[in-house]
């Protein structure tokens, strides 16, 4: 007996039921990311994001009153605010373009109007990424489509029978993913958005075809091990001010490299994590120290002084470890760290800062370089499209830039800036964490936001990063064999070295990035390496190289020991 339409009701179970099967399968998925690296998280993101909507579409299906209009707001609002990730946001796209067609419906969904909505589905999708790529999801989810299509055009009219083409032809097409990217053939996988595309449809048919669904909700914390709770005791301070300022340069004064690195060297005799930017006639300067008065009184020797701001850690202290530790233990859920409630209730200004970060020194760096709110996040979990709209929903700006500070996060900051209407979000497209340094030290506050966005893309592509982790299976990349617990240097387009020791990939990782022009290697040290063994680095990449300046600070990252930049 053929079945010619789908209900809302049927819709719902096939919908759940596809993200059930997805969130079985997330480990499986997460082993196909082509890097071997310990937070692989396609599955998990693409989880997160379809989990977000099955928990309403299992509300409204427990009602027993559900059409189609509320069924696909839900699915379609909760994947949107729900997105995690790249492989997370093309999936919102697909069900948003689908749900888009499917809504309009007032009764059942035809095969005819299924073939409209994916194709919708797709468009949209292929919408929603500047630079589209075969060989991903988004070439699986078309495959899906133009099946569905022909068997309509076809005549075809049977649901069952269209479903399963559609299966067949995207497992098909998931098969043919590595002859598309070089990079999957070489490490011997298929592309895993599209691996998590096809386990949703596979469950949706299980659940058409009769089997049980279980609308319990899904609870789904993603696949990284939880962190332990770090501990309430603060560590003890070397030093005890954080102090600001800016240097307004004497008329016609000419702060070279020469008197920069002299300053940089004083500043280093009486403190530490030290930050000096000079643009055009203005130099930055961020130091920690017990002295703020000689790192002023040295600092008028070069021109006034401006925006000056001293902390007392010592009193900061508390509420920042436990802000720092909250970061930590959140990471793994996306969550934003807590910041004070009356950020939304301060005076309305023009500019506000948004940062994606995880590390109690990297997230001291955004807030010194003035960020108003750090999302708990990075490369060991994606934070969500609703995990940005909280944030933006707490700074009270009329122009709000978002720096992702990584390649995955950059398409969840877009559609957060598409779906806010009262205020202008721009996304600065970072794609690490010193490249959003770079774009805050280059802000200039008596620049437009505008001009402010040009300046600060343009910086943002002069900085080249490096980050060195270990990997979790043996594997062949960019024609490098690598074994499980090799270190990686990995750079921006690729792995750059690979071997057994970690200090030797590193300075192997940065020979690759430094050039003719290199005037800076900023190194930033992670939660598994000790203050000792990174200064034994910084000497050693010092005296390597000995006409740029090194810079070391501490991270306080996990997964990766180093992350480097060169300027």
């Amino acid at each position: 007996m053929s079945e010619t339409s789908l209900d809302a009701k049927q819709i719902a179970a096939m919908f759940v039921a596809g993200a059930r099967r997805l969130e079985s399968q997330k480990e499986i998925i997460n082993e196909l990311n082509v890097f071997p690296v310990p937070d692989g998280d396609t599955g998990t993101n693409m989880t997160l994001t379809i989990v977000s909507a099955a928990d309403d579409v299992s509300g409204l299906y427990s009602t027993g009153d559900i059409s189609m209009e509320s069924l696909c707001k839900a699915i379609s609002s909760g994947s949107l605010r729900g997105a995690r990730g790249n492989s997370g946001v093309i999936l919102s796209q697909l069900f948003r373009g689908f749900t888009k067609v499917a809504k309009k419906i007032d009764g059942e969904l035809d095969a005819s109007t299924l073939a409209e909505a994916c194709d919708k589905a797709v468009e949209t999708a292929y919408k929603a990424v500047m630079k589209p790529k075969e060989g991903t999801i988004l070439t699986v989810s078309r495959a899906v489509s133009e099946k569905v299509s022909d068997l309509v055009d076809s005549g075809e009219t049977d649901m069952k029978t269209i479903i399963e083409g559609a299966i067949a032809a995207g497992d098909e097409m998931l098969l043919k993913t590595p002859e598309m990217l070089p990079v999957l053939k070489q490490a011997g996988v298929v592309d895993s958005g599209g691996q998590g595309l096809m386990e949703v449809l596979h469950g949706a048919y299980d659940a058409f075809c009769g089997k049980e669904v279980d609308f319990s909700p899904i609870t789904s914390g993603g696949s990284k091990k939880k962190p332990e709770t770090a501990t309430a005791e603060p560590p003890k301070l070397k030093f005890l001010y954080c102090t600001e300022y800016n240097i307004r340069l004497k008329e016609n004064f000419n702060f070279n490299v020469k008197l920069e690195l002299d300053y940089k060297t004083y500043l280093e005799s009486i403190g530490d994590s030290i930050v000096v930017v000079t643009d055009e006639n203005i130099v930055k300067v961020h130091v920690h120290t017990n002295d703020p008065g000689m790192a002023l009184q040295r600092a008028l020797k070069y021109g006034q002084l401006d925006k000056v701001k001293i902390e007392n850690l010592l009193l900061e202290e508390e509420g920042k470890i436990a802000r720092a530790h909250e970061h930590i233990e959140e990471k793994m859920s996306g969550k934003i760290a807590e910041e004070p409630a009356t950020k939304a209730d301060e005076p309305r200004k023009d500019i506000g800062f948004i940062a994606v970060s995880v590390g109690e020194g990297i997230n001291e760096i955004f807030s010194s370089l003035g960020v108003d709110m750090i999302i708990a996040g990075g490369q060991t979990m994606n934070p969500s499209t609703e995990d940005m709209l909280n944030a933006i929903d707490k700074i009270n700006a009329d122009h709000i830039f978002i720096l992702p500070n990584n390649k995955n996060i950059v398409l969840a900051a877009q559609q957060a800036a598409n779906m806010t209407e009262d205020k202008d979000i721009i996304v600065i497209p970072t794609k690490s964490v010193p490249q959003g340094i770079a774009a805050m030290v280059s802000y200039m506050p008596d620049t437009s936001a505008e001009e402010n966005a040009n300046i600060m893309t343009e910086q943002i592509g002069l900085v080249k990063t490096g980050q060195v982790t270990y990997a979790v299976r043996d594997t062949v990349i960019d024609d490098k064999e690598i074994k499980e617990n090799d270190f990686m240097g990995i750079g921006d387009s690729g792995i750059l070295a690979v071997g057994t020791d970690k200090t030797e990939v590193t300075i192997e990782m940065v020979d690759a990035m430094i050039d003719d022009s290199s005037e800076l290697i900023s190194v930033y040290y992670g939660e598994d390496v000790d203050e000792a063994t990174a200064n034994k680095l910084a000497e050693e990449l010092s005296a390597k190289y000995s006409g740029q300046d090194v810079e070391l600070q501490f991270g306080g990252q996990p997964v990766y020991s180093y992350i480097i930049s060169v300027e």
